[in-house]
């Protein structure tokens, strides 16, 4: 049996595992940092770094007065470490950040690794440890321990299903027919970040056709559970494979993914009915993946239909897309806003088994589990961040929210309490605003932080 005793157990080596770990070990505390691959393997990573990048490769928008990227300025102010190998790992993505996948793991497992108060450990934990722990575990945590968090909470799993969008060769597109642009020419480079597949409005229908008489890969597990009584999720609306949103209607995807505003092809000098984005996915340039299209075909379809794509007739695809099951607990029933479980002080839950969604809400998460973690052992008062700020308002919905309607929730100003405003001001303006006051109100409480007192919500 694994000792746990003598430090701070982390279960989960991605994104908010990382993140806990560190800023846990920077505060003094000594960390075990369980990560079950390369022994156990989940069937969406790849390889046996920390922090792997399983979907996009996009971490968000970047742009101070958008949701993401108040997150991004808050994860700042408190010294994240993945936001910090992010920025070095980062590619040309227009106003967001994405990064080089492999790259970003490898330095955020250089790091975690090489802090002199972290111990990485590759072993399964089967059981929730009855010690100071955060369980990082993520939507593809194990049947045992799954098992043994639903043993301790007494509340069953909810899931739903994510999905991965492919990545193609680049030098296997068409750039006759493909244009490198960003919406609204926001690309770092003349030319734009992201190389666009036009349609026309009879390529579209096409495409939509085929798309709606692709086969799909059996969800095996989600019929299994219904038949099982496991009350079930559905898709996350955040991601929803292509063929699930076509399914929609005739112009459900070019009002969504396939959205061409801000655009114009230079063939014809004019927008086009509708377009699928390419964003860069590694360092090289070399491989390109499909922005907003994940999907749940079997890969032979996958080559057939996405070969449809104007540009892509061509393409060799170095990873196809596939669906993988989420588990995330029921946190408003489950967890304070300090991400601690209700029923033991000593016990904390971060990223996304907690229904907070997006790669910055987990990193965000963890942040949080691992500094409360620390000031717990320091016999200090954990934190509850003001819900004005990003982070606090993310934890105040996965804590608050009506269970019956409960999904995963990205960062974005919608969860804000609203602005006290005078007049009626734009979109641009409400987002600095709430940005403006987000920041203010997290240095605010870092300031009570620091002398000692603790932050009301």
């Amino acid at each position: 049996m694994t000792d746990f005793a003598t430090c701070c157990a982390i279960i989960g080596g991605g994104l908010a595992g990382s993140e806990a770990a560190y800023q846990a070990a920077q505060r003094g505390l000594k960390v075990r940092l369980y990560e079950m691959r390369p022994m156990v393997q989940t069937g969406a990573h790849q390889t046996h770094d920390l922090a792997e990048l399983v979907c996009s490769n996009s971490l968000g928008s970047n742009l101070p007065d958008r949701a993401s990227g108040v997150l991004k300025n808050e994860l700042r102010m408190f010294g994240s470490l993945l936001l910090e190998c992010a920025e070095s790992a980062s590619l040309p993505a227009g106003g967001a950040l994405a990064v080089d996948r492999e790259l970003f793991a490898r330095l955020v497992t250089e790091r975690v690794e090489k802090h002199p108060r972290i111990e990485v450990v590759r072993e399964e934990v089967r059981q929730v440890p009855d010690t100071l722990t955060i369980i990082a575990s993520g939507p593809l945590t194990s049947p045992a321990l799954s098992e043994s968090i639903a043993a301790l909470s007494g509340e069953e799993h909810l899931f739903f299903f994510d999905a991965i969008a492919p990545v193609i060769q680049a030098d296997s597109i068409n750039m006759n027919i493909a244009f490198r642009a960003s919406r609204y020419g926001t690309g770092a480079q003349e030319e734009g970040d992201y190389i666009n597949c036009p349609f026309t409005k009879e390529e579209y229908h096409r495409f939509v056709e085929a798309l709606l008489h692709a086969e799909r890969i059996e969800l095996r597990a989600f019929e299994e559970a219904i038949k099982s009584g496991v009350k079930a999720g559905h898709f996350f609306e955040g991601c929803l494979p292509v063929e699930i949103i076509a399914e929609r209607g005739v112009d459900s995807l070019a009002f969504g993914p396939m959205r061409p505003v801000g655009l114009k092809d230079p063939r014809t000098g004019k927008r086009p009915y509708a377009v699928v984005q390419l964003r860069q996915d590694n360092l090289a340039g070399s491989l390109y993946n499909l922005v907003g299209f994940q999907t749940n075909l079997k890969y032979p379809e996958q080559k057939r239909v996405f070969r449809r794509i104007p540009g892509l007739e061509n393409a060799e695809f170095m990873q196809y897309g596939q669906m993988h099951r989420n588990t995330f607990i029921a946190s408003p029933k489950l967890l304070r806003p300090t991400l601690q479980y209700i029923g033991r002080d000593d016990l904390f839950f971060a990223g996304q088994i907690t229904g907070v969604e997006g790669y910055m809400g987990n990193i965000a998460t963890g942040l949080l589990a691992g500094m409360n973690a620390a000031r717990l052992h320091h016999h200090e008062e954990p934190i509850t961040l003001p819900p004005t700020t990003m982070l606090g308002a993310l934890c105040h919905y996965v804590t608050h929210a009506d269970l019956k309607d409960f999904q995963p929730m990205k960062a974005n100003f919608g969860i804000l309490p609203p602005l006290e405003l005078t007049t009626k001001i734009g979109k641009r303006e409400r987002g600095k605003a709430y940005a403006e006051r987000a920041l203010g109100d997290l240095q605010l409480a870092l300031n009570k932080v620091s002398k000692g007192s603790e932050i009301e919500a």
